[in-house]
């Protein structure tokens, strides 16, 4: 009589209930609600800082030396590009997981509470919201396209002088507005904060987080690109040579 086979080896299974609920659904849509409300606090007080603007280059220099002296901020650079990877990556994952479970979509309700444009247009937003971040940060960040120096003020502002980099900057913007809009109140209902009395009032404050958010940083390229048409001028009184696409650098 042969002997009996012995069993083929199984691969160890991981017994740790974190990791089994972060591989699970509902753990990647929290991972995906955390990382996103992390990064409002971020638009928050980025937007703060970028409305310093407003009060002209000196002050605005001021400010973008006192960030780049701080010790702190490589680390703090580090961990919004961990946020944004965590917020992509998680949310790609789950869609696609969504679709290959369901290839055929849900018919939509259209009262009341059917699907608001931020929300049918998630994906789309999001896809440009990450194109916009990959622009902002080669060309204002790195200095793509223009000479590095400590005027910070002409070239931010100088970019904008561009019509189409202003233009492209107002259609992105938009496209925050819209994934916020959605995004929040989306993110809150994840985290479990849904009740019929406190729902419509996340929903309205997620509304004005976006309104507040899109129209405070869209307020600096329309006025530094379509209102204020003057070259931007470095501290010492020299005009700012020309960029590649034609703005002022």
């Amino acid at each position: 009589m042969p002997a009996a086979e012995a069993p083929a080896p199984t691969a160890p299974r991981c017994n740790c209930r974190a990791v089994e609920f972060l591989e699970s659904s509902i753990g990647k849509k929290i991972m995906v609600a955390l990382a996103g409300l992390f990064l409002c606090v971020f638009l928050l007080t980025h937007l703060a800082g970028n409305l310093i603007l407003f009060l002209g280059g000196p002050a605005f220099d001021r400010y973008a030396q006192m960030l780049e002296s701080n010790p702190l901020l490589p680390l703090a650079e580090g961990g919004l590009v961990v946020l944004f990877l965590i917020h992509i990556a998680l949310a790609v994952r789950a869609r696609l997981a969504n679709m290959a479970a369901r290839p055929v979509a849900y018919q939509v309700y259209k009262g009341k509470d059917a699907r608001t444009p931020g929300s049918s247009t998630m994906a789309l937003t999001g896809t440009l919201v990450l194109v916009f971040i990959i622009i902002h940060v080669a060309t204002i960040k790195f200095q793509v396209g223009g000479a590095k120096g400590p005027d910070l003020f002409g070239h931010v502002t100088g970019w904008f002088h561009n019509p189409l980099y202003a233009g492209f900057y107002v259609v992105a913007l938009i496209g925050v507005g819209l994934h916020l809009s959605h995004g929040v109140q989306s993110a809150f209902q994840t985290l479990g904060l849904n009740h019929p009395r406190y729902t419509p009032m996340i929903k309205a404050l997620g509304a004005a987080f976006a309104i507040l958010i899109a129209l405070g940083f869209l307020s600096i390229p329309v006025y530094f690109g379509f209102i204020v048409h003057a070259p931007a001028t470095p501290p010492n009184g020299a005009a700012m040579p020309s960029g590649p696409i034609g703005g002022a650098q």
